[in-house]
């Protein structure tokens, strides 16, 4: 990913490795319309996987499986599982909103080169697990974490990613012959893109707005806001400066993008 422009304040002062950290996480986006059909090389993939799997886990219990679905038939039966969760959730939305629900694309399943879902097996360390004695849903926090890594390498790679979670469980587990103890986490659409949206898509179309970070952070007590002004004011003008730096960044790299052939 291209470091061509000085970062904004509050990140100006960082060091090149934290450069390009901050700017993969700022600039990730949920992708969903802009898959391309090239494939995956092998090599960039096996890089994704390990990334996932160094992810933090619970007791080091590693409670995660990754299922590779290039299969075409595979993939429009998991296509066809979406769709038919897609209807239902259209139904409970108020009018207005079904409207606005109805106009999004949710999938890019059939777009993109490759799905893979992401599973825990909640039994793989055991009856009593360390970290899981008292917050026995850590297991599936730590595969989420498996995708977040897996997220940010692939935008680091370049690569779109994008989470379909409208879909029945129970159809993810009859299509990919997942036992019945084995939850799904996650089923994700990879593949590399025709651009990066410089703002979320949910957020140019008018669904969600991104909140403000300094109306989330509390003080010692739940509803005791920052006393510090300088702080809060510290924290407005860091969050600005990651829009600008997700803003140039994939504006560059959509230019690259449009100039540069694909090999």
């Amino acid at each position: 990913m291209p470091l061509s422009h000085a970062l904004p304040e509050g990140f100006d002062q960082c060091d090149p490795l934290q450069q390009a950290l901050y700017t993969t996480l700022f600039t990730r986006r949920d992708v969903r319309s802009q898959f391309l059909p090239d494939a995956i090389p092998d090599e960039v993939l096996a890089r994704l996987l390990t990334a996932a799997h160094y992810a933090p886990s619970v007791g080091f219990m590693q409670p995660w499986n990754f299922i590779l679905v290039r299969d075409p038939a595979t993939r429009e039966s998991l296509h066809g599982a979406f769709m038919e969760a897609h209807l239902e959730a259209a139904a409970m939305f108020p009018d207005e909103q079904r409207d606005k629900y109805q106009r999004l694309k949710l999938a890019g399943i059939l777009d993109a080169p490759l799905s893979l879902c992401i599973t825990c097996d909640r039994e793989r360390a055991g009856k009593v697990v360390l970290g899981r004695t008292h917050m026995p849903e850590m297991d599936l926090y730590s595969t989420v974490c498996a995708v977040q890594n897996l997220w940010l390498a692939a935008r680091a790679e370049g690569l779109g990613v994008g989470w379909v979670s409208i879909f029945q469980r129970e159809r993810l587990h009859q299509i990919l012959g997942i036992p019945d103890n084995i939850q799904v986490i996650a089923l994700l659409c990879i593949g590399y893109v025709s651009h990066f949206e410089a703002t979320p898509e949910l957020q140019t179309k008018g669904w969600r707005q991104r909140l403000p970070l300094d109306s989330l952070i509390m003080e010692n007590q739940w509803n005791q806001p920052l006393s510090a002004t300088e702080f809060r004011q510290m924290i407005v003008q860091t969050q600005q400066s990651a829009e600008v730096i997700a803003h140039n960044t994939n504006k560059a790299v959509n230019e690259s993008l449009l100039t540069t052939p694909k090999s």
